[in-house]
Formats: structure tokens, C-alpha cells, sequence
């Protein structure tokens, strides 16, 4: 056991790396970052996301499986809560692009115009 703090107390300390090391990297905006993003890291963050927003889908699905009356614009359905719910929220999805869509183009002539 004296062995291993003999052999510890007698190591020398670490060098320090020298000024000389410093010099020879690249600059930051020339050195690659080997952890960068890629497309294919992209793609795997969004199929996981995807992932995780589809097994909660699933899971809202089997929970509001209780059949209920939907009324619109005259027509009546019998149809799961959980459809009722996704239609409505499909509907509220397609809405917004909309507006948005109109909005864009109203800033792009805009632009254009200036």
C-alpha cells in the first residue's frame, strides 16, 4: 500500500500545454466540429419527435373512445370522441396555414413593391 503513495508523491506534476500548441490549430471558424449537425441528425431528431407525438396520439385515441353526436351544417354523425376532437383540431390547422399563407404573400408584394 505504501508502494502506490510513494509512487504517486513521487510523480511529476502535468505539464502545462505550451503557448506553441496554441498556435498551430486553425482558427475557431476554420475547425470542424466533429458533433456538428447534419441532415442525417436532422432527420433522426424528427423521426423521434414524430415518433413520441404519435404514440401520444395513440394514447388520446385509446382513452376518448366513448362514442358521441357531432352536428354540422346540417349534417349529424354518430363518430369517437378522439376523431371528433382531431377533425376539429385538423380543421383549426388548416385555418391558421391559411391566414398565414395570406399574410406572407401580403408582406412578399410588399417587398416587391419597395
Amino acid at each position: 500500500m505504501t508502494e502506490g503513495v510513494d509512487r504517486a508523491a513521487s510523480s511529476e506534476p502535468d505539464p502545462q500545454p505550451s503557448d506553441h500548441a496554441a498556435e498551430e490549430r486553425p482558427p475557431d471558424s476554420e475547425r470542424k466540429d466533429p458533433l456538428r449537425r447534419s441532415r442525417t441528425s436532422s432527420a433522426w431528431i424528427s423521426v423521434v419527435l414524430l415518433a413520441v407525438v404519435l404514440v401520444v396520439l395513440i394514447v388520446f385515441i385509446a382513452q376518448n373512445t366513448q362514442r358521441v353526436e357531432v352536428s354540422f351544417l346540417g349534417w349529424n354523425g354518430h363518430t369517437p370522441l378522439a376523431v371528433a376532437l382531431m377533425i376539429a383540431a385538423a380543421g383549426g390547422l388548416i385555418l391558421a396555414a391559411i391566414a398565414a399563407t395570406l399574410r406572407l404573400w401580403q408582406i412578399r408584394r410588399r417587398v416587391h413593391r419597395a
